[in-house]
């Protein structure tokens, strides 16, 4: 099994203690806010669901998602919280193995998965995630930004350009876990064939891309 997908295995219970400290409260509330109104009554695809955090924010406006995740042990959470709408599917897929949908999805987020994926590993990525979808429908992409004395320090950079970071768990069990942070160039030199209506926002701690798939 691969160490980062194991590394979020051990993780699940201990996983949304990221979103409880205290400086990047005023972010996650206009990230809530910003994403709660973004897919109104859309069939969507949600990549690394995770432990539901952000699915249940999604579920408030949009008509059907699809959570996915490669870790039955995120998914297990995810399933326990409450979806008012009852419109929410949990589904345990690897991204780059996901079957073609009968009917593209009219929209598509993931939240912290890009920062995992390898520079060279993106404009296959960006393709999965594309297929999956029917043309001009939305993708939103959130993830952090790095800032200094908050998120874990980089502790290694490979000659590919990807950073890593040392993090341990509760168990004391510590894993190299890839972490990038892109720039808006980088992505969009990877992107501008494939999108359009592109919207760059920063927070203090966070990033988030909106952008269309292209209708040609």
């Amino acid at each position: 099994m691969n160490e980062q997908i194991r590394y979020y295995k051990l993780r699940a219970k201990e996983y949304e203690a990221v979103y409880e400290k205290p400086e990047r409260q005023k972010d996650l509330g206009q990230i809530r806010q910003y994403l709660s109104q973004q897919f109104p009554r859309k069939r969507i695809l949600e990549i690394a669901s995770g432990t539901g955090y952000w699915t249940q924010i999604l579920s408030s406006s949009a008509q059907k998602i699809l959570a996915t995740d490669i870790n039955p042990e995120v998914l297990s959470i995810a399933r326990q919280k409450d979806y008012p709408q009852q419109n929410v599917k949990f589904q345990i897929q690897d991204l780059y193995r996901m079957p073609l949908p009968k009917t593209p999805y009219e929209g598509l987020f993931g939240g912290f998965i890009l920062s995992h994926i390898a520079r060279d590993d993106w404009e296959s990525f960006f393709t999965n995630c594309l297929s999956q979808l029917s043309q001009g429908a939305s993708l939103i992409f959130l993830d952090n930004r790095y800032v200094k004395d908050s998120s874990t320090p980089i502790s290694r950079r490979d000659k590919k350009g990807n950073t890593f970071q040392s993090r341990s768990l509760a168990s004391g069990e510590v894993f190299e876990v890839m972490k990038n942070f892109p720039t808006e160039s980088e992505l969009k030199q990877v992107l501008f064939s494939e999108i359009s209506e592109w919207h760059w926002i920063e927070w203090d701690y966070y990033w988030l891309l909106k952008c269309s798939k292209n209708t040609f």
